[in-house]
């Protein structure tokens, strides 16, 4: 490795690290100490599960060849489990298939070793990136769903039908409502939304309906 450093955040989550390679590992360890961020690191897949709870990994770096495992299969586990984990694969027998292939299931990069430093400084900033803005994505998701969760059952109706683009002449029409009842459900689901315009109530709309289940059934008829 070289001897580079580039500062990096120091409020930065753990860093995990699956490596059979007990010497590499403790290297690791240390270049992360040096630049203010924390990491584990375990000697197999399994050991790594045991103890994944605990230590909440945003970021994964992963040997391609392990004992108990492939370091691929164990990507594919991962998806399987519903762990989204960025990750970086670090290995000294890569080809380009196993390239390609990581990359195409997700992975942050693929580094072969001896790894430089500065690239994998540089892929860990995108690992974590990545892993804020999926956090991000998921608080504004669960804010949308209770916003919505908030709606009658009426006013879920008339988003349906805001989002599908329809006009208040035609929702009334389709409900059996007067247009003035649709404008004020509109006006109330705008205000129960926290949308800033009709665009962002439809935006909120399309991730909630899109979901496999788009909220609670039950609501209060209005």
């Amino acid at each position: 490795m070289t001897s580079s450093r580039t500062p990096i955040e120091r409020d930065t989550p753990p860093i995990c690290i699956i490596d059979d390679d007990e010497e590499l590992c403790l290297s690791l360890l240390n270049l992360f100490r040096s630049v203010g961020l924390k990491a584990n690191y375990w000697t197999s897949t399994q050991a790594f599960l045991k103890a994944d709870a605990s230590c909440d990994p945003k970021c994964l770096i992963l040997d391609v060849r392990l004992p108990d495992s492939s370091g691929l299969d164990f990507q594919d586990e991962l998806e399987r489990m519903g762990r989204d984990i960025p990750i970086i694969f670090i290995t000294g027998h890569g080809d380009i298939p196993m390239t390609v292939r990581a990359m195409k299931a997700g992975a942050v990069e693929f580094l072969t070793k001896p790894v430089r430093e500065e690239d994998l400084l540089s892929a860990v900033r995108a690992a974590l990136a990545r892993s804020k803005a999926t956090e991000h994505e998921a608080e504004r998701f669960a804010s949308v769903r209770s916003h919505y969760a908030s709606l009658t059952s009426r006013e879920r109706e008339v988003l349906k039908y805001v989002a599908a683009g329809m006009m208040n002449k035609q929702i009334a029409s389709r409900l059996g409502l007067s247009e003035i009842t649709v404008k004020v459900h509109r006006r109330n689901m705008m205000t129960k939304m926290k949308a800033s315009s009709l665009a962002d109530l439809v935006r909120m709309a399309d991730s909630v309906l899109a979901a496999p289940d788009n909220g609670p059934s039950s609501g209060v008829e209005s």
